[in-house]
């Protein structure tokens, strides 16, 4: 008896090891193909190569162990077919993992995805576009998804998120600093996430990589919440999110004599102009006192108004939410207090807001969600204001009111918290 145990028993470890291989080597296969050409040349084929990897995890966490080893291997067989099809890939980024001969006898056939209950693919659905030559392209962009993501799939879907990581081509007239404030995402993201040169100037038609996917902070049936170190103006209707904005907010307090930090606290939408004319709050017209300049009491509707052509106004004294003839300062703590929103953004917001709509303003450097599938999201971003007890602190209590501490990775945890780098981060176990 004890014989068998011991025989079953290293039975048990070696199908362990190699399971763990498969997945080892499936992670270095897809690691090596983000470093070459290829991902870049073949991005609607990198994001297939990365759902039949998110599909093998999808079994493993069920204990699916044979299905998830298949789609582990056909992993590694869609990135060896994408390399091996591409004449410019580099020898620094030949695959270097063992690649199973027999193709077929590894195609899983009529099987559903254990979580969403859809079917999911055989070998025969890798793209066609895969099997011959890519097109060479030249690029100003070594593109590369963010290698700490854990190969967080681009089209991830739940009502706790919203935003997605993708790829950005850069229009006439586009400045970095334009392209982030319209994607709400911060000048440094696009840099680090594109190696950027500053020194170099963007060409139109250039890909930048960017993710700005976050963690929706509350829900409402109708409403608006604005999450101060999120940047982020939340609206909902009829119970579902119907757009999420980056917004610009009030500056962090710089001394004790001017305060233009946006307040926290609920409101209500009291009123709606177009064309507005901007009445200049006292504290500004101190300060331009101060300074020797002209004290301005009002500007007229016109290009020279900072309101732009649209404000709302909120039940808050002297907080109105508007367009801004400034859209670079979007998604940046740059206002007097007001929330500013980029033109394009705030002529379609203008128009399906309602009067009376309720709102909030909250504070919430840290968010946090677990999905429809049971993933894990941490969201974690600079303390701008000065407000929170400790970001380390708020995560490790959010994860323990929820009793997951043993389902997510610590170190993640840990990385997360570090960069501050305002996106939803996958930190599961």
């Amino acid at each position: 008896m004890k014989t068998i145990f011991l025989v079953l028993f290293f039975l048990f470890l070696s199908v362990s090891l190699i399971r763990a291989d498969s997945r080892n080597n499936a992670k270095e296969a897809i690691t090596k193909l983000k470093q070459s050409e290829s991902a870049l040349n073949n991005y609607d084929e990198l994001k297939s190569i990365e759902s039949t990897f998110f599909t093998a995890e999808e079994f493993r966490r069920h204990n699916s162990f044979e299905m998830s080893e298949r789609y582990y291997l056909l992993t590694i067989q869609k990135v060896h077919i994408l390399l091996t099809a591409t004449p410019a890939h580099s020898p620094s980024t030949t695959l270097s993992v063992p690649l199973p001969s027999a193709y077929q006898t590894l195609a899983p056939e009529n099987h559903e995805s254990p979580v969403s209950g859809k079917p999911v693919e055989s070998l025969e659905s890798i793209p066609l576009s895969i099997m011959k030559p890519a097109e060479t392209t030249s690029s100003t962009l070594r593109h590369e998804m963010d290698p700490e993501s854990d190969y967080l799939l681009d089209d991830i879907e739940s009502d706790k998120l919203v935003g997605q990581k993708s790829i950005y081509s850069v229009a006439n007239k586009d400045t970095l600093r334009l392209i982030a404030a319209k994607l709400g995402v911060s000048r440094q993201h696009l840099v680090k996430m594109n190696h950027l040169d500053l020194k170099a100037a963007l060409k139109v038609g250039q890909k930048l990589t960017y993710n700005n996917r976050k963690i929706v902070p509350q829900r409402l049936t109708d409403g608006i919440i604005i999450n101060i170190p999120d940047r982020t103006l939340y609206f909902f209707r009829n119970g579902k999110l119907a757009s999420s904005l980056p917004v610009a907010l009030g500056s962090a307090k710089k001394g004790a004599k001017y305060d233009w930090t946006t307040p926290t606290g609920k409101f209500t939408i009291t009123a709606k102009v177009k064309d507005p004319t901007w009445y200049v709050p006292q504290s500004i017209r101190a300060k331009m006192e101060e300074e020797g300049k002209d004290v301005i009491t009002s500007v007229p509707p016109g290009p020279g108004n900072p309101l732009g052509k649209y404000a709302i106004k909120t039940s808050m004294p002297g907080i109105l939410i508007h367009s801004t003839t400034r859209p670079g300062s979007i998604y940046s703590f740059a206002s007097h207090g007001c929330i500013r929103v980029y033109p394009e953004h705030m002529e379609k917001f203008f128009k399906e807001l309602r009067i009376n709509t309720r709102g909030e303003i909250i504070y919430h450097p840290v968010k946090l969600a677990i999905t429809e599938d049971g993933r894990i999201f941490l969201e974690v971003h600079h303390d701008a204001y000065g407000k929170s007890a400790g970001l380390h602190a708020e995560a490790r209590q959010m994860i323990e009111k929820r009793n997951i501490s043993k389902r997510v990775d610590w170190d993640k945890v840990k990385t997360v918290i570090a960069r501050e780098a305002g996106f939803a981060e996958d930190i599961t176990l």
